[in-house]
């Protein structure tokens, strides 16, 4: 009998592996605090069908002929991607990405220098104060991780929808709803996307939304979304700066067919995204928040960013680690910075260096 699983569960019970990638039934390659290696390891076909039959059912999906690569979620919010011959050559090809059971809140993020206590007093008040923030990044990053953490400071009474591809997000809130998107069957029918989900979610009276990944059209949804009063969305979107992220959603948004003339559409990202918080995986494997930036509205017709926090690498340690610094780099303060104080989100001055 395969026993696939078997394998794969003893590699997740590992808390230091980040990463299982299984090139076909030759080669595994494992991801450990950053840095990849090759494994002493190997997988027959049997065994690798049995993993796919192992996550997908239970998670209710399939992977065929038809529907040739999906992802799933394990039940510690691992996630599962699989890609099948004819789309790879090597044989079928299995990738997994931990959740790190060890990172339970932003003071574990801190402890692992992934941000300064200033810094995560900011988020913290940026969420407390319904502003909408995009987590921006390359895969792995820290981006989906960063964002959970910081849901643990939403308020009680509020009700949160996730939307999702791939369910991986843990709420704590009881009064939270997961949503996530359905694939066509092998006829091509019963597709549901992240537009229609976001379009049903401001049906289900929510007080936050947070969408897990915007890589398309559903970006005009969630920008329109946010205008029409539902402020304090957090959401997910791969970019190599918090510059490029602006222009990334005006080329999604523009992706959706809408006819706006370019200044528009970069006047709805300016006046409804506030914050973008930027994160980087260093040579060294370590992962941090190297930006986070202000979207201050528009300045000579472009989209204005404020970076106000930012990392300043300063060499390496003797055993090869990156060092660095997190500094206030902002010109001024916030636009919200006053309310904040008002409110008593901000209770000290953090801009310590302004």
């Amino acid at each position: 009998m395969a026993n696939g699983f078997s394998k794969i569960k003893e590699l997740l019970k590992d808390p230091k592996i980040t990463e299982i990638m299984i090139n076909g039934p030759g080669a595994v390659f494992l991801e450990v605090e950053g840095i990849k290696s090759k494994l002493d390891l190997k997988f027959n076909e049997e065994e690798l069908k049995d993993i796919i039959d192992e996550v997908f059912t239970k998670t209710g999906k399939k992977i065929s002929y038809y529907l040739p690569y999906g992802d799933a979620c394990l039940e510690d919010g691992s996630r599962v991607n699989v890609i099948i011959p004819p789309l790879v050559r090597q044989g079928i090809v299995i990738t997994i990405r931990k959740f790190s059971q060890e990172i339970k809140s932003l003071d574990d993020l801190m402890n692992l220098g992934a941000l300064s206590q200033r810094m995560a007093k900011l988020l913290i008040a940026c969420i407390k104060g319904r502003l909408s923030i995009i987590f921006s990044g390359a895969s792995g990053t820290g981006k989906t991780t960063t964002l959970e953490m910081l849901t643990h400071y939403l308020p009680e009474d509020e009700r949160v929808i996730t939307i999702e591809d791939t369910a991986e997000l843990k709420i704590k809130s009881e009064n939270s709803v997961s949503l996530e998107t359905r694939t066509a069957d092998e006829q091509e029918k019963g597709e549901i996307n992240l537009q229609d989900l976001i379009k049903n979610s401001l049906r289900m009276r929510p007080d936050r939304l947070i969408v897990g990944e915007v890589r398309g059209p559903e970006a005009l949804d969630m920008i329109q979304a946010m205008s029409t009063g539902h402020k304090g969305t957090l959401a997910v979107v791969h970019g190599s700066s918090p510059k490029e992220i602006a222009s990334r959603l005006e080329t999604l948004i523009l992706s959706s067919g809408i006819e706006l003339p370019i200044e528009e559409i970069r006047k709805m990202i300016a006046n409804n995204v506030d914050i973008i918080v930027h994160h980087e995986r260093f040579s060294d494997g370590s992962r941090r928040i190297t930006h986070i930036s202000e979207v201050r509205g528009m300045e000579q017709h472009e989209v204005a960013i404020q970076d106000l926090f930012v990392f300043k690498p300063k060499g390496r340690t003797e055993d090869g680690k990156i060092k660095g610094k997190f500094v206030s780099v902002m010109k001024m303060y916030p636009k919200f910075f006053a309310d904040f104080q008002k409110l008593g989100f901000l209770e000290e001055k953090i801009f310590s260096e302004f």
